[in-house]
Order: C-alpha cells, then sequence, then structure tokens
C-alpha cells in the first residue's frame, strides 16, 4: 500500500491531469501540460505540469515555474495549494485525494524494487559519484568566487552522469555536480544534479552546461535539504547550492543548508534544539514568500528567525561583484552580536 513520499507521487502521476484541474483550478490544458501562474493556484501562465510522458521515469507530474526556477512534483503542488507544512498533512491530503486508507505498519509492507527517480535510485548515484578535489566542480565553484570548501561531503562529482532532455529522445551525458539531499538523521533521500560544461567555464551560462534544463533533483526533497555541517541552536538556510557556499566562505563554522528552491526552503524541518534561524533571501517574489513562510514557521516552534539580505540578487552574485571583505561585512551587520564573534571568520 503506498504511503512513503515516492509511492504517493507515483500514484498521484497517473491521475496528473485531475490533480492539476482540482487543485490547480485556476489554469488549463496546454497539449502536454498544464499551465497556472504558480504552485499557490494563482492565474497566469508562467508554470507547466507535464500531463503525459514515460511515467516510469517519473516526468509525468514533474512542474516548473519559468518566472521563479522553482520546480517539485505533484506532493509539492498538494503542499503550496493547500497551504500545509508538515509531510503527514501532505500525504494524509494525497491519500484522500487518491481514495487510499490509511498506511499499514511497516512490518506490514511487502519490500519494493527501486524506481528510476527514486530515494534507491539518488543514494546509488552519490554512491558511484566522487569527491570534488581537483575536478572540473571545484573549477566550477572557484570560477563562482566560491574559493573555501570546508565540510564539502555533500557534494561530488560525477564525470558522466546522463541526461535525458525529453522522454522521446536519447540520453546523453554530461559532467556534474552530484549534491546529497538528506533528512535530520543524515539518511539520503535525493540528489540535486548541476550539469556542467564539459568545455570549461562558459560566463554567458555560469559554466553549466548549455542544455535546456543544467538543474534537475531526483528523489525525496520535501523537508530536507543539501548539508553543510551538523545543525545545532544555529543555522543558516537558504535555497541555492552557490548562495550557501558563498557564505560559507565568510562563516565558515555556521551550520548550513540548501533547500534547492524557494518553495522547499519554506518547509525545511528543524532539528530538535534549534534556536536561532538565519534564513538567506533571494531578491524576488519567491524568496519574499519563502521568508515569510519560513519565519512564521520558526516562531511557532519558539526559534528565533533573522534574515540576511544580499545587496544584489543573491549572495554570489555579492561576492562575486564586491569580494570577500565586503560581503563578511555585510554579514556582521545582519548577525546577532553572540553570532559575529561565534562564526565571523578573521
Amino acid at each position: 500500500m503506498p504511503c512513503d513520499a515516492t509511492e504517493l507521487a507515483d500514484r498521484l502521476a497517473r491521475e496528473a491531469e485531475a490533480v492539476c484541474r482540482h487543485y490547480l483550478s485556476n489554469g488549463r490544458r496546454v497539449g502536454s501540460y498544464w499551465q497556472v501562474g504558480d504552485v499557490r493556484n494563482t492565474a497566469g501562465r508562467s508554470m507547466f505540469v507535464r500531463l503525459s510522458g514515460v511515467s516510469g521515469k517519473r516526468v509525468v507530474g514533474k512542474w516548473t515555474d519559468a518566472a521563479t526556477g522553482e520546480h517539485g512534483d505533484l506532493l509539492d503542488i498538494i503542499r503550496e495549494s493547500c497551504g500545509l507544512v508538515d509531510f503527514r498533512e501532505v500525504a494524509a491530503e494525497a491519500r484522500r485525494f487518491l481514495r487510499l486508507p490509511r498506511p499499514e505498519p511497516d512490518s506490514k509492507r511487502q519490500p519494493r524494487a527501486s524506481a528510476t527517480g527514486s530515494p534507491e535510485s539518488a543514494r546509488r548515484l552519490f554512491a558511484i559519484s566522487h569527491p570534488i578535489k581537483g575536478t572540473i566542480v571545484e573549477t566550477y565553484l572557484h570560477a563562482r568566487g566560491i574559493t573555501v570548501l570546508p565540510g564539502n561531503e555533500s557534494l561530488r562529482f560525477n564525470p558522466r552522469c546522463y541526461y535525458r532532455p525529453r522522454p522521446s529522445e536519447p540520453s546523453e551525458t554530461y559532467p556534474a555536480m552530484i549534491a546529497a539531499v538528506t533528512d535530520l538523521d543524515g539518511r539520503i533521500t535525493g540528489v540535486h544534479r548541476t550539469y556542467l560544461n564539459p568545455e570549461g567555464f562558459d560566463r554567458s551560462a555560469n559554466g553549466k552546461a548549455p542544455i535546456d534544463s543544467p538543474r534537475r533533483a531526483m528523489g525525496h526533497l520535501l523537508g530536507h535539504a543539501v548539508r553543510f555541517g551538523i545543525a545545532d541552536d544555529v543555522m543558516a538556510a537558504g535555497e541555492g547550492i552557490e548562495t550557501i557556499l558563498s557564505l560559507r566562505c565568510i562563516l565558515p563554522a555556521m551550520p548550513m543548508v540548501a533547500a534547492l528552491s524557494a518553495a522547499h526552503l519554506a518547509a525545511i524541518l528543524f532539528a530538535v534544539g534549534l534556536r536561532r534561524l538565519y534564513i538567506v533571501r533571494d531578491r524576488d517574489s519567491a524568496g519574499d514568500g519563502a521568508l515569510e513562510r519560513l519565519a512564521a514557521r520558526a516562531r511557532t516552534n519558539g526559534i528565533e528567525a533573522i534574515p540576511l539580505s544580499p545587496r544584489c540578487e543573491d549572495f554570489n552574485e555579492d561576492l562575486r561583484k564586491f569580494g570577500k571583505d565586503a560581503l563578511r561585512e555585510s554579514l556582521r551587520l545582519q548577525l546577532a552580536p553572540e553570532d559575529v564573534a561565534r562564526f565571523v571568520k578573521r
């Protein structure tokens, strides 16, 4: 009986158009896609949900918002359109829509083969990838101003990572930065792939491969993140990997997480004992919404929420445009006084 995220997403994908008609009622079908304004069911045309394709490849039900860069699956649509936070609530709503009974205890469930795009597939991809030292991943990060890489165990390099432009087209391979998405216990639930240009750093694409979607994720992302350091009483959380790594150049001892999108940032889970959360915002409407929702959740859980705001669009742009010294001074002014002494690299 389906009860985990992967199984529920698979079942929802079989009813993708019905899911969209119910939860994204302000949109409409356009060819093989459902078109709507955003994942919160705003009228518009910037978000696309795939309605047909190769369901076994976990393509059906995947969505992308061209205006914000947010992406996800049908579980994310249910969460955002219904204003839910806890995954148990999302799963319960998905089961209600699918008319499924409550899940059976784990002892009664039968093992199943791992599907492409599942957490098991993500763990296999991360396991066969390599440390980034001396690879094109390190070159890519250095070109983006990220030259200090403390605690980079969450990142690996795959020299020939598969990329399929469309279900009907053959796979290609590109070098890729592989980032492990983990839960609070450190268990890998997914991976994020940044496909890189094999010819070297191309400033027009910031070093990424010349393909339509150089960033892709697989597995279970909701509530989880790419983690740098182990969260204790203080932590910083933001969207992009490069944004978080830019801050790590200045605050190498502060635990940080990259949630990979604004929608997922708003839903990260809090570690026990966390008392202060720095929310690393991007300067766009999606970033503003994520900041507001995550800060409200943090305060509800008794956690102090402090925004960190860049001067440009994000902190990686700040790092590249103004340099480390200027970024250090900007952060010094935004951190709590006790955290300046504790975390700011001298």
